[in-house]
């Protein structure tokens, strides 16, 4: 077995932290029982991540509440556990009235393909846990030093193994999560069973993975769920009607400090391929393997990206091929065209329609006329087939007869809930990570400034004539990546509150990382030192010519040498 860096170094924290939690328990059910602070102690605030949930606060409130010597007005944010983003009707409404009852009213579609409560209090938490275990769903492993929530694409009309590739998503969700009982104790108010405190984690061991870990499969010529962003990757190699098998990539990652040259963005490397059979094993020694190599001295340094990078891909290679038995075969060819979602209509094979809808920055709430929370909870009164979430930040409704198409349709009108075909250019597949006012991590804005950049972007756009056209746009409130900035066209990653770093020259389809242009940007100064790129794209780009192809060829920015 390789041996970890720990030996030579003192380990973080985090490590003695995960040893001593007594499987994940720590001290999270007194912690919760104290209602003098709305936050919970500070060592149980890091285990509470392995469960699917954040501390956090109203940072639009932090300084005036300081002024008055209160606590910051702790909440904590709340991640199901949701593989390929997949749930029924019924689990959807519930969902929804969890959101009004026990957190802010509201629901975000993540780009891992679920969805997040926020605001929730301290005396509402365990309420909010014990309603998905009704619902038949969890949190555990949503956060935290584990396997995160596995997504995948997952329309049913545009790929005829979509069945197969979500069944996998939820066997490898499912093979992967940790054994302790913490989770069913703590939230569900389960007996402790034999050995609690102590049970075996014959996968992760008593200290977990040394950083989260992030599986994606993706179905080509669609890149939905940006699979060379992920720590692992299966990209479906399909033959016709069959599923052959997937290539393999690995070391994906988005991640980055603003001024530590150390951490940085890595698109995953191919490495080969396995049949459909191979699969869990594949993934379950890769993470092995960063179980026992990663850096659990620096957590910066801990994702699998950087063990890649410090050992090699010919040690990766050796070492799966010694834990598996055998090596991978070659890779096999595949192309990427598009990662946007196929919104609107879509009619499958087998008499049913699949209904997306875009839903900016994944914000599902009811605001003025659109009142698109309430309206997605009466589809699912009716809705006879399920929801299905992408990476993307969309919902579909899927599964829909011919008789239940008009009658969903007359609901979402009811309340103003519109679902255009072909959405103009920027405003398509736009991304935005939560960020201000509730992610301690956010330097800037990014869902609420969002609307106002698209906006500013379209006019200048529509004044070129280039308002259809399809560029791919990002915002983060901090380097971190939840919106993947640095695999767009325009990224925009937030360095202080109104101030951006602004990336271009990103591959539309998602298999180039995008390079710094200018920093220290308001977004209205960002959209002036676009206009002129924009300008010289409408005059002098190529037939079909992508804007990160584009600003590349023409000059306007020099990609890293990274041979």
């Amino acid at each position: 077995m390789t041996k970890s860096r720990s030996v030579d170094h003192p380990v973080t924290e985090e490590e003695t932290l995960k040893a001593q939690s007594r499987r994940l328990r720590g001290t999270i059910m007194e912690s919760l029982s104290d209602l003098v602070t709305g936050a919970l102690d500070a060592a149980d605030a890091k285990l509470l991540k392995f469960h699917g949930a954040y501390g956090q606060d109203d940072r639009d409130v932090r300084i005036e509440r300081h002024a008055q010597r209160l606590e910051p007005a702790h909440s904590f944010m709340v991640r199901v556990r949701m593989p390929g983003g997949v749930c029924t009707p019924a689990q959807w409404h519930g969902l929804t009235l969890l959101a009004r009852a026990q957190a802010l009213g509201a629901l975000r579609i993540t780009t891992r393909q679920t969805v997040q409560f926020h605001g929730v209090l301290k005396p509402r938490l365990k309420p909010l846990m014990a309603g998905l275990g009704a619902l038949g769903l969890d949190s555990i492993a949503a956060c935290g030093d584990v396997n995160r929530n596995v997504i995948c694409h997952n329309h049913p009309a545009t790929s005829a193994v979509h069945r197969q590739i979500s069944d996998l998503a939820s066997a490898l969700s499912t093979a992967f999560l940790p054994r302790t009982g913490a989770y069913c104790e703590i939230w569900w108010d389960e007996p402790p069973g034999e050995g609690a405190g102590a049970e075996d984690e014959p996968l992760y061991g008593p200290t977990y993975l040394p950083r989260k870990f992030k599986i994606g499969i993706a179905v080509p010529p669609t890149n939905d769920v940006d699979v060379l962003a992920q720590d692992l990757g299966f990209i479906a190699i399909v033959e016709g009607d069959r599923l052959a098998g997937f290539n393999v990539a690995v070391g994906g990652g988005m991640g980055a400090t603003h001024g530590d040259r150390a951490t940085y963005p890595r698109l995953a490397d191919v490495i080969g391929f396995c049949e459909p059979g191979q699969v869990l094993a594949v993934a379950e020694q890769l993470l092995r393997i960063q179980r026992d190599a990663g850096d659990r001295t620096n957590r910066r340094h801990a994702r699998l990206k950087y063990t890649i990078d410090d050992r090699g891909l010919a040690w990766l290679r050796t070492e799966l091929a010694g834990r598996l038995g055998y090596a991978l075969s070659p890779a096999r060819d595949y192309r990427f065209t598009t990662r946007g979602d196929r919104l609107g209509w879509v009619e499958d094979g087998e008499g049913r329609s699949h209904l997306t809808l875009r839903v900016l920055a994944g914000r599902v709430h009811d605001e003025g006329a659109s009142r698109l929370l309430t309206a997605l909870a009466e589809v699912a009164r009716i809705h006879e087939g399920d929801f299905r979430l992408t990476p993307n930040q969309n919902l579909t409704i899927a599964g829909v007869s011919r008789a239940q198409r008009a009658v969903i349709e007359d609901r979402l009108a009811e309340h103003g809930v519109t679902w255009p075909a072909t959405p103009k250019g920027v405003r398509r597949d736009a991304i935005a990570c939560v960020a201000l006012p509730t992610c301690g991590l956010a330097m800037a804005e990014a869902e609420r400034a969002l609307p106002g950049l698209l906006a500013r972007l379209e006019a200048v756009l529509g004044s070129l004539g280039l308002d259809h056209e399809a560029i791919s746009v990002r915002l983060s409130g901090c380097p971190n990546g939840c919106a993947r900035p640095r695999l767009a066209e325009i990224g925009l990653v937030g360095k202080g509150p109104g101030r951006y770093q602004l990336y271009l020259g990103g591959g539309f389809a998602g298999e180039r990382l995008n390079a710094p242009y200018r920093g220290d940007l308001s977004l209205d100064e960002a959209v002036a030192v676009l206009t002129p790129l924009l300008t010289d794209y409408a005059m002098y780009r190529y037939p079909a010519e992508r804007f990160g192809d584009f600003v590349i060829r023409a000059g306007h920015i020099t990609m890293p040498d990274v041979s």
